[in-house]
C-alpha cells in the first residue's frame, strides 16, 4: 500500500469577513468535510507506484533510520521498471504537495556492481527539498516519494538512466516533513483599510490592496492560528511568504513558485505559532529599503509558518 495522510480540504476563502459570512464559511466547511475523500497528493488521490518483491528480496538494508545504512545487493540485481517499497513505515507527516519542503536523506548503489554511487550526509545536515527540486533531478525518486510519511525508510528502483547511466538502487529516510501550508483556526480580524487575503485550495495566498490610506507603521495580522510550537526570537522559521507592494499591487516577491525560505528574527513572526498565517504590512522605515512606484515601497507580506527550521538558520 502506498502511504498517505488525510489532510483538511482548503478552498478560496476570505479573511477577513462579517458573521454571516463565517456562519457560511462553517456551513461550506461542514459540507466538504462530509465528501472529504482519502489520503491525496496535490488534490489526487496517491498514486501507487508499483512495489517489487524481486528487489526487496535482491537488496538487503540494515541500520538503524535516519543512519547511512549497510546495503548488500544480490548481483547483478534487475531494476527493469521503477518501484518503490516502505522498508520502515514512518507515522509522520506526509508530503501532499509538490512544493512542500522536507528532509530526506538518500544512498544510490550501481544495481550491477553494488558499488555506492553517492550519498547525501545522513547527519543532519541534508539540505531541505521538495518534489518539484528532486524529481526535475529524477522524476522516479519525486514520484516515489509522494504521499511518503516523516519516519519512513524507502527501497527505490531506478532503471537504468532515470537516476544514473545503469539502474540504480536508492534507500532514502525522509527526516523530517514540514506543512504545506498554514494549518489551524481562522482569525476574525474586523480592520478596515487592510488588504484581504484569499485562498486557493492549494493554500497559495492572494492579497487584495483596498483603496484605503496606507499604514505608516508595521501592522501585524494573525489570520490563521496554527497549534503548533511558538517561535523564539532565535528560531529558524520555515516559511512560505508573499510580498505584494501597496501601490502597484503587483507581486515583489513570493516563494510559492520557487521554494520555501527560512527567515530569523523577523519582527512580526517571533511568538506566533506554527501553522499560523501572518499578515504583515511592512512601511520602508520598517523594511529598510524601498521597493514601490513612489518610493514609500510598502508592501503587504503574507507567511505561512510552516515549522521550525534551526538547521537551516545556522548555516546546515
Amino acid at each position: 500500500m502506498r502511504r498517505g495522510a488525510r489532510i483538511r480540504p482548503h478552498r478560496l476563502e476570505r479573511v477577513r469577513k462579517t458573521a454571516a459570512a463565517l456562519i457560511t464559511l462553517g456551513l461550506a466547511a461542514l459540507a466538504l468535510a462530509g465528501c472529504s475523500a482519502g489520503p491525496s497528493f496535490a488534490g489526487q488521490a496517491c498514486s501507487e507506484m508499483p512495489t517489487s518483491s524481486a528487489l526487496t528480496n535482491s537488496v538487503t538494508v540494515k541500520g538503524d533510520f535516519g543512519k547511512e545504512p549497510s546495503v548488500a545487493l544480490s548481483l547483478p540485481t534487475k531494476v527493469q521498471k521503477a518501484s518503490v517499497d516502505d522498508l520502515i513505515h514512518g507515522t509522520g507527516a506526509a508530503i501532499t504537495t509538490k512544493n512542500q519542503p522536507f528532509v530526506a536523506d538518500i544512498a544510490l548503489y550501481d544495481a550491477q556492481t553494488g558499488q555506492r554511487i553517492g550519498a547525501t550526509g545522513f547527519d543532519g545536515t541534508t539540505a531541505v527539498a521538495d518534489v518539484n527540486t528532486l524529481a526535475a533531478q529524477a522524476k522516479v525518486l519525486g514520484d516515489a516519494l509522494e504521499c511518503a510519511k516523516a519516519g519512513s525508510r524507502l527501497l527505490i528502483g531506478f532503471p537504468a538512466g532515470t537516476a544514473a547511466k545503469g539502474a540504480a538502487v536508492g534507500v532514502v529516510d525522509v527526516r523530517t516533513v514540514f506543512l504545506p501550508h498554514a494549518e489551524g483556526s481562522l482569525e476574525y480580524n474586523d480592520a478596515l483599510g487592510l488588504p484581504t487575503v484569499v485562498r486557493a485550495p492549494d493554500g497559495r495566498p492572494g492579497v487584495i490592496i483596498p483603496d484605503a490610506k496606507k499604514p505608516t507603521k508595521q501592522v501585524v495580522q494573525t489570520l490563521i492560528h496554527g497549534d503548533g510550537a511558538k517561535v523564539k526570537k532565535t528560531d529558524g522559521v520555515r516559511v512560505q511568504f508573499t510580498s505584494v507592494d501597496w501601490d502597484t499591487r503587483k507581486v515583489v516577491n513570493s516563494t510559492w513558485d520557487s521554494q520555501s525560505a527560512v527567515i530569523s528574527g523577523a519582527a512580526g513572526i517571533e511568538g506566533q505559532t506554527v501553522g499560523s498565517q501572518v499578515l504583515l504590512i511592512v512601511p520602508p522605515a520598517a523594511a529598510g529599503q524601498s521597493t514601490g512606484s513612489d518610493g514609500n515601497g510598502t508592501q503587504a507580506i503574507v507567511v505561512d509558518i510552516l515549522g521550525i527550521d534551526n538547521s537551516s538558520a545556522t548555516g546546515q
